[in-house]
């Protein structure tokens, strides 16, 4: 099965590549995958003709992309470990590693939480299909911290209430570059998808959402600065588009960072510390915390002592 998009290219888009309009007009593909398309003949013109991903858009032209179905992925239980906080009959507060994918999705149908959880709890919510029963919220692959899964549909929707009225408490630790100089702060900036690499997201005023960080200076160093951000919304990589956008890129971030690292590090230095809500079906509050990973508390002993010795 495949789907068939029509697109007419508006005449302000005249000399604009092709596989980047593609890629922005496209909701979910990436220009790779629009070049993946389009190798394989699946753009064409609608009087014959498949273009090459450097055509040069004319203007007023129709252009038919044919999207292939991918193809299903089946998620099955994994005997993968879990660093478990707190369980009970409706969820399962669990510490996420870094560098573990929350849901399967192509490329990682395989070693994520969800496999992880199945394994451990038996079933989980349905409320977000086969591919991601259970979630309510999610971590980046390269985020390490506490998330909280529902086992049932009534827990499910209770924490999912949580998160949409911005009642659930998402605390997070981040290394950013540069010296951040006000104590405090508040981040009004909506995000949406980046206008041409997809995989990215961005501050812009198109197609975007409202999203709201709160921070709060913890340490400074000579380059860097130790945050404590609080999330008020939960766009995709908030946090990260956020403080790059102060010109404050988080640490060791691949996608919003500077490409040079000092440090030798498996992703970014964001940690998702804090996480407290009502339980979804008693209603009392519950509060958890967790530590920093190991890669995350070395860098901060090694900045500490380069600060202490300029002292």
């Amino acid at each position: 099965m495949s789907r068939r998009i029509e697109l007419e290219v508006p005449p302000q888009d005249r000399g604009k590549r092709l596989d980047a309009w593609l890629a922005g007009e496209l909701e979910g593909v990436s220009r790779s995958r629009v070049q993946q398309l389009l190798d394989a003949g699946e753009v064409t013109f609608p009087g014959g003709g498949q273009p090459k991903a450097n055509y040069r858009l004319r203007g007023g032209e129709k252009i038919q992309v044919n999207l292939p179905e991918p193809a299903r992925l089946e998620v099955g239980p994994e005997p993968i470990p879990l660093d478990i906080l707190y369980e009970d009959k409706d969820i399962i507060v669990v510490n996420k590693p870094q560098g573990m994918v929350v849901h399967p999705a192509p490329g990682n149908e395989h070693g994520t939480l969800v496999n992880a959880l199945l394994y451990h709890c038996g079933d989980l919510s349905g409320i977000n299909g086969v591919l991601r029963p259970g979630i309510v919220h999610r971590l980046d692959k390269d985020t390490s911290g506490i998330l909280v899964a529902a086992k049932n549909d009534a827990a499910h929707q209770g924490l999912a209430a949580q998160v949409k009225y911005h009642s659930m408490k998402r605390v997070y630790l981040a290394l950013v570059h540069g010296v951040v100089t006000e104590p405090r702060g508040r981040i009004e900036a909506p995000i949406g998808r980046h206008p041409v690499d997809r995989q990215r997201m961005a501050v812009t005023e198109k197609n975007s959402r409202e999203a709201i960080t709160h921070y709060r200076v913890l340490e400074q160093f000579d380059r860097y600065t130790l945050l404590e951000a609080r999330l008020e919304t939960g766009r995709t990589h908030q946090i990260r588009v956020h403080m790059a956008f102060l010109g404050h890129p988080v640490v060791g971030d691949p996608k919003y960072g500077p490409r040079h690292c000092p440090f030798v590090l498996p992703g970014q230095l964001l940690h998702a510390g804090c996480l407290g809500f009502n339980h979804p079906v008693r209603g009392d509050y519950l509060e958890f915390t967790a530590p920093p990973p190991p890669v995350f508390l070395q860098v901060l002993e090694t900045l500490r002592r380069e600060k202490k010795g300029e002292g």
